[in-house]
């Protein structure tokens, strides 16, 4: 039965295991190594059972453990090629780890068939990945993302869950004490999606049978947990919650636990 077990997700670091005790795949590897390890024995998951990691782009969030957690284990990294090669290039990957890049293609790992997507943010490559699981179901990880793109939308519809980036409340980002730069760039096309955006695409996304939703990569500044939830279940009043939906948040640092879909 298909699990996701959302390790850690915010603006500090992100890390997502798909699959089950026995076997799944790594979506990033954002935090150190042994708070990762922790994370997985914590549900217990071994190291072993990591088949694979897929990396979404080069930001520190998504890859500050991947070289230490390559370097114990030699699990493959996928990923799209320039990422990969920026990564590479900056000894991100250890030399015991393959490196595929599967732009275009689809991967088979842990018994589930995993393909990227293209994601508008302000980095070299950046994406999501779409997940067919070994009991024929559908979900998602789609974060950092400047808005919704005709790719993206497509590549979301179909999923019985997705996990959407909500990173920000727009009065609390407008409003606080950021930069002027990083303001902007958080807004633009290529930045981060708002709670706003979040539960639009929701929206479109219970419409066409969706059912599971877990809200990530919140900031910790510019969101909470309760403004991102209201903001989108306040966007559905067409749509009983626990009825026709399921909507979570998922946790900065995993205290146990996954969703089953």
């Amino acid at each position: 039965m298909a699990r996701i077990y959302p390790l850690f997700s915010s603006s500090k670091g992100n890390s997502t295991f798909i699959g089950t005790e026995k076997g799944g795949i790594l979506i990033d590897c954002g935090v150190s190594c042994k708070r990762l390890m922790a994370a997985l024995e914590l549900n217990r998951i071994s190291a072993e059972a990591v088949k694979a990691i897929f990396i979404t782009h080069e930001h520190s969030d998504h890859v500050s453990g991947l070289r230490l957690f390559t370097n114990k284990t030699g699990c493959p990294v996928y990923g799209q090629k320039r990422t990969l090669q920026r990564l590479a290039d900056a000894d991100k990957i250890s030399s015991s780890s393959p490196i595929i890049d599967m732009t275009g293609i689809s991967i088979a790992a842990a018994g589930m068939e995993v393909r990227c997507f293209n994601t508008p943010h302000d980095t070299i490559q950046s994406c999501g990945y779409r997940i067919h699981t070994e009991d024929d179901k559908y979900c998602a990880v789609c974060t950092d993302l400047g808005h919704v793109t005709p790719e993206v939308d497509e590549a979301l519809t179909g999923c019985r869950l997705v996990l959407l980036e909500s990173n920000y409340d727009e009065n609390m980002l407008r409003t606080g004490g950021y930069p002027l730069y990083l303001k902007e760039r958080i807004l633009s096309k290529n930045g981060h999606l708002s709670n706003n955006d979040c539960a639009a695409q929701v929206g479109r996304l219970i419409e066409r049978g969706t059912t599971h939703f877990i809200l990530g990569h919140l900031s910790q500044d510019n969101n909470r947990p309760q403004i991102a939830d209201s903001t989108v279940q306040n966007s559905l009043p067409q749509y009983k919650r626990c009825k026709d939906y399921l909507l979570g948040v998922a946790p900065v640092e995993t205290a146990g636990g996954a969703v089953i879909f």
